[in-house]
């Protein structure tokens, strides 16, 4: 078949995209410790193959993968769980279907390699086992809790000490109080449900998740002076953290980012304003000058 060079261009970009991820899942396959999840990456990276062999019959041409794209998905995947990195891979590839179904006219193969796509992706969703993900209800608990209590509690002490030191040693006794308590809380809960989860393991990552956001949102009273520049960044660290943690959520398990992030960053914010007014009325009915 003679190519239009319009035409052309597009298979070999197929071809590209191919041939890169047939790299990235046969390296996440010999990664992987499940076997059952490693085989089905393995068979999608022979697909992704043969997809590649196929494109090749239009243009009789060599493509060479992205390396930089192979790497890039790879140290993503080893850093953040092969779930989040092959997820976040497979978005990019709803404009790949939509430029299938461009070229079908002339290549009626498109249509059954865009089939094959979306069962990767269905195949994908269905190896949602790691741990990380397992485990993220407690990393949200330990989050939520800590962002909620912590943005209120600061936005009340900024207001009623007006002192950066006192801030940041009220801010950090209460933190690490609290994620002992629910780190117990959730060991105790975990156990009584009689899931699959450890309660050890999920009482440890409510707890770190709650002590690493505890001092991301007191580090700022640590080294800023001024307590309304300190609650400013705290609050925008807030925000920030929860837009991090929502996006890797809605990418690992396919959930809606906007609805959670609003959600979630809405109590915190809503507290911290409802904690200052608290902290001004207490200071004025007090009487308390530090």
């Amino acid at each position: 078949m003679q190519l239009t060079n319009d035409l052309r261009k597009k298979v070999l970009q197929f071809q590209q995209t191919e041939i890169t991820e047939y790299h990235i899942y046969k390296r996440l396959a010999k990664k992987i410790k499940s076997d059952v999840n490693a085989k089905i990456l393995d068979q999608i990276a022979e697909d992704e193959q043969r997809h590649y062999e196929d494109w090749k019959r239009y243009t009789n041409e060599e493509v060479q993968p992205r390396w930089d794209q192979v790497w890039f998905y790879y140290i993503i995947s080893m850093m953040f769980g092969f779930t989040f990195g092959v997820k976040l891979m497979e978005r990019g590839e709803e404009a790949a279907q939509a430029n299938y179904e461009a070229v079908a006219h002339a290549i009626p193969e498109a249509i059954k390699y865009q089939a094959e796509e979306d069962q990767h992706e269905q195949q994908l969703l269905d190896m949602l086992d790691e741990e990380r993900l397992q485990y993220a209800g407690s990393v949200v608990l330990g989050l939520n809790d800590a962002l909620v209590e912590l943005t209120g509690a600061l936005a009340g002490l900024t207001l009623a000490l007006q002192n950066v030191k006192l801030i940041a040693l009220s801010g950090l006794i209460t933190g690490i109080a609290a994620s002992m308590s629910m780190a117990a809380s959730e060991y105790l809960s975990t156990r009584s449900e009689k899931t699959s989860k450890q309660p050890v393991r999920a009482a440890i990552y409510t707890g770190i998740a709650y002590i690493v956001t505890v001092a991301l949102l007191v580090l700022p009273y640590l080294l800023f002076d001024n307590y309304y520049l300190d609650l400013a960044v705290a609050l925008t660290t807030a925000v920030i953290i929860i837009a991090v943690f929502n996006y890797y959520i809605s990418v690992a398990k396919g959930e809606s980012f906007r609805a959670r992030f609003l959600e979630m960053a809405g109590l915190s914010l809503g507290v911290a304003l409802f904690s200052f007014i608290i902290g001004y009325f207490i200071r004025q009915w007090l009487g308390i000058e530090i």
